[in-house]
């Protein structure tokens, strides 16, 4: 690693409560909720932290997950990102949310990241009921670099059998690090993905594997019903519109959304459009959670 890429994607990683800003404006629900629970899951590389939400006054009642996987580029270590998001799920899907401290670069690389997650949903199906969550009962979802994580924690799920989410949930979706970016002006620049690519994905070798490139597995027969939310000007639309299409030819139920003139921080270009994007995700959420007995 380069050492000005080191100190770039350090300092990505170092300032990111600070700098980011996404979702201050997107907190239409669940201000209101208790601050999450703390706790901390084995996984092959380490215990990972996770921030478990819950409706308020619901401390006894075990309910279904929905776990989710922040953005950042795989650089940016801050699940604080989308508390939003995660209250929002909470208010108005009736589930539980689980938010996961996965480690990012530069400090791990490829594929650290990606087992954390699927370890952490894995080890939720199987021993969840600590936690008063129904294991039987999973979904999983993400934004950006963590929408690629949630179809990365699908495709391991099906190939090791470890537990069977019911649904994934893929926002502005990262899903082919082997490609180049579309030339153009959006938000998720080639030098960006260049940054990413030395530092997270340092071996080129690999960014073409499914687990890192969703969008380039061979198979994705066995796969949970997807919400694939993209962004018309988004640089990685192509991205979810190709998973979206694949998954669909698999076999899987797909809604697909593309919300009109948008990049890629789709929701908070229009916060008219991001209500009724965000309802119809969390009512997808609750409306599969609730179907599983």
């Amino acid at each position: 690693m380069r050492l000005d890429d080191r100190l770039r994607a350090t300092l990505m990683h170092a300032t990111a409560r600070w700098t980011v800003r996404y979702g201050e404006d997107l907190r239409f629900a669940g201000s209101d909720l208790p601050a999450p629970d703390r706790v901390h899951v084995p996984t092959r590389h380490g215990e990972v932290p996770v921030h478990v939400y819950r409706p308020r006054g619901e401390a006894q009642r075990v309910l279904p997950a929905y776990v989710h996987f922040h953005g950042g580029a795989w650089l940016m270590r801050y699940p604080e990102m989308d508390d939003f998001w995660c209250r929002y799920v909470v208010a108005t899907a009736d589930v539980a949310v689980v938010n996961v401290d996965f480690r990012t670069g530069p400090y791990v690389a490829y594929p650290v990241a990606q087992h954390q997650c699927h370890d952490v949903a894995a080890w939720l199906a199987e021993h969840g009921d600590g936690l008063g969550l129904d294991g039987s009962r999973i979904a999983v979802g993400g934004f950006s670099s963590g929408g690629g994580l949630a179809a990365s924690v699908c495709l391991q799920a099906r190939d090791a059998g470890s537990f069977t989410p019911v649904l994934q949930v893929l926002g502005v979706p990262a899903l082919d690090l082997a490609s180049d970016l579309p030339a153009g002006a959006g938000m998720i620049s080639p030098s960006l993905r260049g940054l990413v690519r030395r530092v997270y994905f340092p071996d080129p070798a690999t960014r073409a594997e499914p687990y890192a490139s969703p969008v380039l597995a061979a198979d994705l027969t066995g796969l949970p019903p997807a919400v694939v939310l993209t962004a018309e000007r988004d640089t990685l639309r192509r991205d979810g519109d190709r998973y979206a299409e694949r998954l669909r030819e698999a076999g899987a139920e797909v809604v697909h959304d593309v919300t009109p003139g948008a990049d890629h921080y789709f929701l908070t270009e229009d916060p008219v459009r991001a209500r009724s994007t965000m309802a119809m995700t969390a009512l997808e959420i609750r409306r599969r959670l609730s179907m599983v007995e």
